[in-house]
């Protein structure tokens, strides 16, 4: 343990430390997660092999089944992330494995495992990016191994009251199926800013804090105070500090509940605010929120999960339903960006040694063409059904002729505002020239842009000081950017994550971004910074980050300039 003072209250406390996702804060009551039941040891091999075969096969297919029901009602990147799991309950190689393995004499649990731990170590060796896929994968053994032993499933107990549910790691089907009525927190000892139980987290608005050692010493039952903004776990927490926690929640739920309008400084100076969406379901729930339209339409989630690439028309229908959800507002869509950890079946790749580094977004074209000219014509047939009026941006580009390249193709496809996303630190540096190359704007990819200037992959867990947003290398990069786009007077905006904590918001705007995309739930937080601060002001702190040499320096540096009230977020 040790000795901090966090932002929650004026008083020193003890605390556990980790990785926070998010900015809000809870209190609840501890709720352990227990482990998965395993395999018995020398499991004897099964009496009738060929039942045992069709056992695990039923296992596999139920768990590939239930994951894909949990998807369908969680939407959005959750069910990205559950079918992407399902994928793996459906591997014939993994299941041909097993099979094997009953065969050989090996007990039907125990070839599960075996199976699942050689699967693991290919992942791991295939490089850090894929290293998360390790837990998913390990989901499914145990939900299989328990199904083959007649066992309960693993995951979150029943929860009573307002719990903070604490893990060595969740898998992604557990953090889908929380009960969002009790649970106010979660903490797990392993994970990284960028696993998948932070993302599903970000996306459910439930503060999060992960890399938590001490994590699974807490008390089942006692009671902890939960600051995602400062990373912190107190067991125990005082009258004081409960008391600021309360009030920050409910300083959030008042913003949640008012129609605070286009996003605006304290000055007037307008700063759209924008939803990163998923799926068509995820846009149309959208659209129903507070926000100015969509600055992130993530469209590889209509060809992940198929066998075959979707046709134009079945591509045009799903265009349609987004640009009629969100009408007249703006809708700024990625090209597909696929590769690395979102592999596509239909898409023949070489092996790569360091796949984030190799053929995906926009590279993906080059050998495949006609995905990117199928998907460009539906968007164009989409836009003239609806008389929409969508922003297209193609992602990974590095350099100006790829810009020129892919903006002289989308015009031709018939759409008129085209542009480039920002996630490759050579077209950061070189912004001016991108803009020059043909494009209508840019946005900032701050997940990506973080890990590759910091050399760190984003879901390397070891590594998640490196992937702190506030990096000011990674801010200056956002400033490069920010002055080219001001020195031309084209549109800079920001999708990643960064944008939805409020004082790291205020800060991209005084680096020069002129729009910020986040999950829907963070909208309020970041318009009510808005507009309790001058461009000024913003420019001010953007200043002072640059300076720091730090992301706590920077961020201490930020919240000495911020308005008092900010800090109750």
């Amino acid at each position: 343990m040790n000795t901090t003072t966090g932002p929650l209250a004026g008083t020193v406390t003890a605390a556990l430390h980790g990785v926070g996702v998010g900015t809000s804060a809870a209190v609840g009551t501890v709720v352990q997660v227990a482990p998965a039941t395993r395999p018995p040891r020398d499991e004897p091999a099964a009496a009738e092999p060929a039942a045992a075969v069709a056992q695990v096969r039923a296992a596999f297919a139920t768990v590939a089944a239930t994951l894909r029901e949990r998807a369908a009602v969680a939407g959005g990147t959750t069910a990205d992330v559950l079918n992407a799991t399902a994928l793996m309950a459906e591997d014939p190689g993994l299941i041909g494995d097993v099979e094997r393995r009953i065969g050989a004499g090996t007990g039907p649990a125990s070839a599960v495992d075996e199976a699942v731990e050689g699967f693991c170590a290919i992942l791991a060796a295939s490089g850090p990016y894929l290293a998360e896929r390790v837990t998913d994968l390990r989901d499914v053994r145990d939900r299989v191994v328990a199904h083959v032993l007649d066992v309960p499933q693993p995951g979150v107990p029943a929860l009573v009251g307002p719990s903070v549910v604490v893990a060595a790691d969740l898998a992604p089907a557990d953090t889908a199926a929380l009960d969002l009525a009790k649970v106010v927190g979660i903490v797990t000892a392993l994970g990284g800013p960028t696993s998948h139980t932070a993302i599903i987290a970000a996306q459910l608005d439930i503060p999060c804090v992960v890399r938590v050692e001490g994590a699974l010493d807490l008390v089942a039952g006692s009671t902890v105070a939960l600051d995602a903004r400062a990373g912190s776990v107190t067991p125990d927490p005082s009258a004081e500090l409960v008391a600021a926690v309360e009030a920050r929640r409910a300083v959030r739920a008042a913003l949640a509940e008012s129609s605070g309008g286009p996003g605006r400084t304290a000055d007037g100076v307008a700063v759209q605010l924008l939803a990163n969406v998923g799926t068509v379901e995820d846009a149309e729930r959208a659209a129903a929120r507070d926000v100015e339209g969509v600055g992130l339409f993530r469209t590889e989630v209509l060809f992940l999960d198929r066998e075959t690439a979707p046709t134009v028309a079945e591509q045009t229908e799903a265009y349609v339903r987004v640009f009629r959800a969100f009408g007249d507002r703006k809708v700024v869509v990625r090209t597909l960006d696929a590769g690395a950890d979102k592999p596509l079946k239909f898409v023949e790749v070489e092996p790569e040694e360091n796949p984030a580094l190799g053929v995906r977004g926009l590279r993906t074209s080059r050998k495949h063409p006609g995905l990117l000219a199928d998907q460009l014509t539906a968007l164009a047939a989409a836009a003239e059904q609806t008389g929409a009026r969508p922003w297209v941006m193609a992602p990974m580009v590095a350099t100006g002729p790829e810009t020129a390249a892919f903006t002289a193709q989308a015009r031709a496809a018939g759409l008129a505002t085209v542009g480039v996303m920002v996630e490759v630190p050579a077209a950061a540096l070189r912004a001016g020239s991108v803009l020059a190359a043909g494009a209508d704007f840019v946005s900032l990819g701050t997940n990506d842009l973080t890990q590759y200037a910091m050399a760190a992959d984003r879901l390397a867990g070891d590594l998640a000081e490196l992937l702190d947003p506030w990096q000011p290398a990674v801010l200056q990069l956002v400033a490069l950017t920010g002055a080219a786009g001001a020195a031309v007077g084209k549109p800079v905006g920001v999708c990643g994550e960064a944008a939805r904590d409020p004082l790291l918001a205020l800060v991209l705007v005084g680096l020069g971004v002129t729009s910020l995309s986040m999950a829907p739930a963070a909208v309020p937080a970041v318009r009510f910074a808005l507009s309790r601060t001058t461009l000024a002001t913003a420019q001010a702190m953007g200043a002072a980050a640059l300076a720091a040499d730090t992301p706590e320096a920077a961020r201490a540096a930020v919240t000495a300039l911020a308005d008092p009230e900010l800090l109750a977020l």
